[in-house]
């Protein structure tokens, strides 16, 4: 959501939150499943001589066999319902689920079980589809339905499973392979250390997310390369088109003129700032704690021919001391912020305001508590150590640091359709 205002002469102003979502992970969907070649290279099928997949009728295969499907249906029941809302294919043929299902989960390999019984829920199942072991066919916004329907163990310790039905369960998918120690965790799985939200912390948890590569970045977010919400005017407007609107929105709410000393905190690959000197004559200092998006950044601002009035610096926000500027914009970097330091965030923004300058801060917000799950798979996989802040909340908090809150947007329909333009991006490059 988007909040703004304009301070008082004694204080200064224009908070933005958004509630709306990021994209999924930027991890790559690359793996390393576990091979059942014997020494020859013959994969460990139960398909017969002429290929044909097995038959689960009866709960066998053609071999006589019990089936994945059947092996592990109780599992499946346990970890997703019993009614899941996917079909799901095991890595020997057999399925479970409804066959008319929009989408399918594909199980490639016994390690993805087992990651998913030491981690049940998201996590399991997010890192098994990292490590290539766990994939999905057909209307990935028919998959999203599975997250909803994958369990905790709050919910599995209700599927009344008794003590023998699990000794029957973990003696057959021992036998499948799904048993066995834990796999080693994904190398792209966050492993952040030291104090929560420190400089040199969230130094590592925005490299983790944003040090993937440029050229990945650039292939989902189009040619705008901004990461965060659009704003569409019409619904047929084209990203870019939305974005630059996004753009005008926060340079109309900041009030900028030829000449306005401008500082963009989290500034991305400097796509706002230089929007800024380009169309309202700014003097912009745009900062980054990323290393590729700071280089990046000062390349296309070179390129543009708009080195005299925009800056590119890697710097933390809380380094900042060349102030006062006429405007600050933040957007789409405030989810980094944790809420222990979300009073000394808006002081600092605060004592960089000159008297009845702006402030306008762009965030994705939701009711309740601002952490995000632990062992969620967007903390370990998309932003580490983020926390979405509850609006009135930081309100009240910018209010407190001598803010005069003067505007609030909401723009979370807008950012539904910038989602779904990155997943067309994505899917468009995905064999890149």
């Amino acid at each position: 959501m988007t909040t703004s205002g304009t301070a008082d002469p004694g204080g200064r102003p224009d908070s933005t939150a958004d509630p709306g979502g990021r994209p999924d992970s930027t991890a790559d969907p690359e793996g390393r499943p576990d091979s059942t070649a014997d020494p020859g290279g013959r994969p460990d099928s139960t398909a017969d001589p002429e290929g044909r997949p097995p038959s689960t009728n009866g709960g066998r295969d053609r071999t006589g066999r019990k089936a994945m499907a059947t092996i592990l249906e109780p599992m499946i029941t346990a970890f997703m319902g019993p009614n899941p809302p996917v079909r799901v294919r095991f890595w020997d043929g057999s399925t479970l689920g409804p066959e008319e299902a929009e989408a399918t989960l594909i199980i490639r390999s016994p390690r993805a079980v087992r990651r998913i019984m030491y981690a049940p829920g998201e996590l399991g199942a997010a890192r098994a589809y990292v490590a290539g072991e766990l994939d999905l066919e057909g209307d990935v916004y028919a998959a999203l339905a599975l997250r909803d329907a994958l369990a905790g163990p709050e919910r599995q310790a209700k599927v009344g499973l008794g003590m023998r039905a699990w000794l029957d369960l973990l003696r057959a998918a021992g036998s499948s392979g799904a048993i066995g120690p834990p796999p080693a965790l994904p190398p792209e799985e966050a492993r952040l250390r030291g104090r929560r939200h420190s400089k040199e912390r969230d130094a590592a948890a925005i490299s983790h997310h944003y040090d993937v590569s440029n050229e990945f970045y650039r292939l989902v977010l189009g040619d705008s390369l901004t990461y965060s919400c659009a704003h569409f005017e019409r619904p047929d407007a084209t990203l870019e088109e939305a974005q630059r609107s996004k753009h005008d929105l926060v340079c109309q709410k900041l009030g900028l003129r030829p000449g306005a000393r401008l500082l963009d905190v989290g500034c991305g690959w400097g796509t706002m700032a230089m929007h800024a000197a380009r169309h309202y004559g700014a003097k912009a200092v745009g900062i980054t704690i990323s290393e590729r998006q700071a280089s990046l950044a000062a390349e296309r601002v070179a390129e543009a021919g708009l080195a005299s009035q925009v800056e590119i610096r890697r710097q933390d926000y809380r380094d900042v001391a060349d102030g006062p500027y006429d405007a600050i914009s933040s957007i789409g970097m405030f989810e980094h912020v944790g809420l222990s330091r979300l009073a000394e965030y808006l002081g600092d923004l605060y004592r960089l305001l000159r008297p009845e300058g702006r402030l306008l801060n762009h965030g994705i917000s939701r009711p309740g508590p601002s952490g995000l799950a632990r062992t969620s798979f967007i903390n370990r996989y998309v932003f580490p150590d983020g926390e979405l802040h509850e609006v009135g909340t930081v309100i009240s908090a910018a209010q407190a640091q001598h803010f005069e809150v003067r505007d609030v947007e909401s723009l979370r329909e807008h950012y539904a359709r910038t989602l779904r333009r990155w997943v067309v991006n994505l899917e468009a490059g995905w064999d890149r």
